[in-house]
């Protein structure tokens, strides 16, 4: 327990602390009856029946207010309250998760929410600017426990000399930077930086690009501006929601706690491969063929193979209703389909333009046949005749058929199912493509890649929804609210109060979970949408979100910067990313160029210019190679050093398993309960995993489903956006190697590290 050099010393470390104690302990006692109050109030929701279709809404959407409150304030029971401003008028203002007010008197403020405005001094105020700050004291807790303080006495005249002037709270965030990793990213919400401030507060309005280097904190800020944006913009994103986009699964998992513990659990975490609704996309393919599939020109590829499904006949079609034969000739089909084009319509819209041209020459022929004057006079069907035999026309299956092969009715899965399947369909609808490219597209049926689920979206547009696709819809819908109310039931379960006693029944203790299931309570959702924000959104493909942020935003290809652009109609985007670390074929190597098409010229570009996370000695390796990837960038500066040179070994190629196991054994003995890295080739990830895992028990391979594992043995396009104490990267050189973009993809490898790196490469033969 230590107090910052700036330290006042009016009372004696212990006493300050117990002092502290007493109103931490104050604030978690209301933190207990907020939790109390809304767990009850829950049960008393959930017990009430009946009553009108708008008080059932009403309590539904109660009974999903109170159960997010008791999932929120369970969240940021964890370092609740993490500092203090001491005013210069005697005032004093305690920081934390949330704010908390006594309802005991004039509603005074006993903690502020970390987000308000009157908050933000904590975060800015230096001693050259002490924005009316006497004192920051920064809290240290364990559990529900005072710990520690550091306080920085924001005075010029006597502010420590050898303090950063740019650095607010220096000893809480060293403090924090030298700790060790854990298997989730950690929140920054104490330790916020002015330049990292100034982005997470920007205004909402418009596409703001936060341009970062490895360790500036970009996917840290990028969370904390999604907190801050649902709080200060509540009434405009609470109804659409907050999309965040992450690189991979991975990732997602190792961010998953942060915003919970900021008290936001209504934002929507997905991947790119996660974006269609009812499509798992996790089938793998080579990095070709994604790059293709990422590029413009799949937009006039998919456009025309939609044209390609819409078919003419090279010779007339015969068609039996009833015994009779009826003729399709080319030139009919060929006007029918004319016209439903000219409407501008998506395909499966414009069906019904094609069906009533094609029934109403096909009903003309008969009405000839059937009401011919045998005495050569004018037809005898008038108009209502004529009406009827294109109604029963409707309803025969062979004209059904005929107007399927014709003009089929698609989804998006199927167009590009059957697209890839189809060597000559791709020739159809890819000319503009050479041989070795369409070849790339063509493949059997089984599965969908996250490039797949941008073309698939793109076909969606093309094709039009029909009716399958929107009772799909409702049966996702369905399922997710099935799971809500398994959910609000399992809230209902873990909570303390919850219980009631019924004194009809001779004290017997009932749960809520015994006066209502899923099933009942499934029946009252179906009356009414219950549904979170978040979970509307994800299962509806044309859910236009109120704000959208992109972490690894770098590596976007064309056709996913359309598929975001169409889910974000008010472009109200932050885009975080380095185009630096760029390893996607077609991913971004210029924002400009990249939001042009959508934005033109209106957007913002901040930069974070300091390294938080990577040690001095490890960024002067990694900005040489940033030297030979663009000289123009600047690489970040760190704010602090390690103390340990990284290390860069050759050994005999058939040695290099072997001293990778040593090396691996050696780092993970001296991290404690840190974590280790080893990022190695993607052709190696196999091979070098297996026996990795094989001699260290406490290591795992690629994308552990919790990242808890001490080592971790990960290819470069599963570290992205991660941290550890330690990495080991193996065969650089392979790495550069296995892409256009290795470079790139090394530069990455080599900043995973908060303290120390390690390099091993094979011996490579004369």
């Amino acid at each position: 327990m230590s107090r910052h050099s700036g330290g006042t010393g009016e009372l004696p470390l212990d006493d300050e602390i117990g002092r502290e104690q007493e109103y931490v302990s104050v604030l978690y006692q209301r933190l207990d009856q907020l939790r109390e109050q809304a767990a009850s109030r829950l049960t008393d929701e959930l017990r009430t029946t009946g009553g009108t279709l708008q008080a059932r809404s009403q309590r539904d959407s109660s009974v999903r207010m109170y159960a997010e409150q008791v999932e929120q304030l369970s969240a940021v029971e964890n370092g609740l309250c993490f500092g203090r401003l001491d005013g210069e008028d005697g005032s004093r203002r305690y920081i934390g998760r949330i704010g908390i007010f006594d309802t005991s008197g004039d509603y005074d403020p006993l903690l502020m929410d970390w987000r308000a405005p009157a908050a933000r001094p904590f975060y800015l105020a230096t001693a050259a600017n002490p924005q009316g700050v006497r004192r920051r004291r920064h809290l240290r807790t364990r559990q529900r426990k005072v710990t520690g303080l550091n306080d920085e006495v924001l005075d010029i005249n006597t502010a420590s000399p050898t303090a950063h002037e740019e650095l607010t709270g220096e000893a809480s965030l060293l403090a924090a930077l030298n700790a060790g990793r854990s298997g989730r990213m950690r929140d920054i919400v104490e330790t916020i930086q002015v330049e990292q401030d100034k982005i997470i507060r920007a205004d909402l309005p418009g596409v703001l690009v936060v341009q970062g280097g490895p360790g500036t904190g970009k996917t840290a800020v990028a969370l904390h501006r999604a907190a801050y944006l649902l709080y200060t913009h509540r009434r405009e994103l609470s109804t659409r929601g907050v999309l965040l986009l992450g690189p991979n699964p991975t990732f997602l998992r190792y961010i998953s706690h942060v915003l919970p513990a900021l008290a936001e659990t209504g934002v929507l975490l997905r991947t790119q491969a996660d974006l269609f609704p009812g499509v798992q996309a996790r089938r793998a393919e080579p990095a070709e063929t994604a790059a293709l599939k990422g590029g413009a020109v799949m937009v006039e590829v998919l456009a025309a193979a939609v044209r390609d499904r819409q078919r003419v006949p090279d010779e007339p079609m015969e068609i039996e209703v009833e015994r009779e034969a009826l003729t399709l000739d080319p030139e009919t089909v060929r006007a029918a389909r004319d016209r439903a084009r000219r409407t501008g319509r998506p395909h499966n819209l414009a069906r019904a333009i094609f069906d009533v041209e094609i029934v109403h020459a096909l009903a003309e022929q008969v009405a000839e046949r059937i009401g011919a004057d045998p005495l050569g006079g004018e037809n005898l069907l008038d108009e209502a005749d004529r009406a009827e035999i294109r109604r029963e026309l409707r309803e025969e299956p062979e004209i059904r058929a005929a107007l399927d092969e014709l003009w089929p009715v698609l989804s998006p899965q199927r167009l590009l199912a059957d697209l890839y399947a189809d060597p000559d369909r791709i020739a159809t609808a890819a000319p503009m493509l050479t041989a070795d490219e369409r070849a790339l597209l063509h493949r059997e049926p089984g599965g969908w890649t996250p490039a797949d689920v941008p073309l698939l979206d793109e076909a969606a547009e093309l094709l039009g929804e029909d009716e399958r696709e929107a009772a799909a819809l409702r049966e996702r819908i369905r399922s997710l609210q099935r799971e809500y109310a398994e959910g609000v039931l399992e809230i209902a379960r873990g909570s303390r109060s919850i219980d009631v006693e019924d004194e009809a029944d001779g004290g017997e203790i009932l749960g809520v979970t015994d006066l209502i299931d899923a099933e009942r309570l499934l029946e009252r959702q179906e009356e009414t949408d219950r549904l979170t924000t978040a979970q509307r959104a994800a299962a509806d493909r044309k859910w236009a979100f109120g704000h959208v942020i992109v972490d690894e935003a770098q590596e976007l290809s064309p056709m996913a910067w359309r598929l975001l652009m169409r889910r974000c109609p008010s472009r109200s985007m932050t885009i975080v990313g380095d185009v630096a670390q760029t390893g996607a074929l077609t991913g971004t190597r210029s924002w400009r160029e990249a939001l042009a098409p959508y934005v033109a010229d209106r957007w913002r570009l901040t930069e974070l210019t300091v390294s938080y996370r990577t040690p001095a000695e490890i960024m002067a390796v990694a900005a040489d190679l940033l030297t030979e990837i663009d000289p123009t960038l600047t690489p970040p500066r760190s704010v602090r050093a390690s103390g340990v040179p990284p290390w860069d070994r050759t050994v005999a190629a058939d040695r290099l398993t072997a001293e990778l196991v040593d090396a691996a054994a050696r780092e993970a003995a001296g991290l404690g309960d840190g974590r280790l890295g080893v990022i190695v080739p993607a052709g190696l990830v196999d091979e070098l995993g297996a026996t990795l895992t094989a001699a260290l028990p406490e290591a795992a391979i690629g994308d552990n489903p919790e990242l808890e594992s001490r080592v971790v043995v990960l290819t470069v396009a599963q570290a992205k956006g991660l941290e550890f104490d330690s990495v080991l990267v193996i065969d650089p050189d392979l790495i550069v190697a296995e892409s256009p973009r290795g470079r790139s993809d090394l530069y990455v490898a080599l900043t995973r590290a908060t303290q120390r790196l390690g390099v091993l490469r094979p011996a490579t033969t004369a």
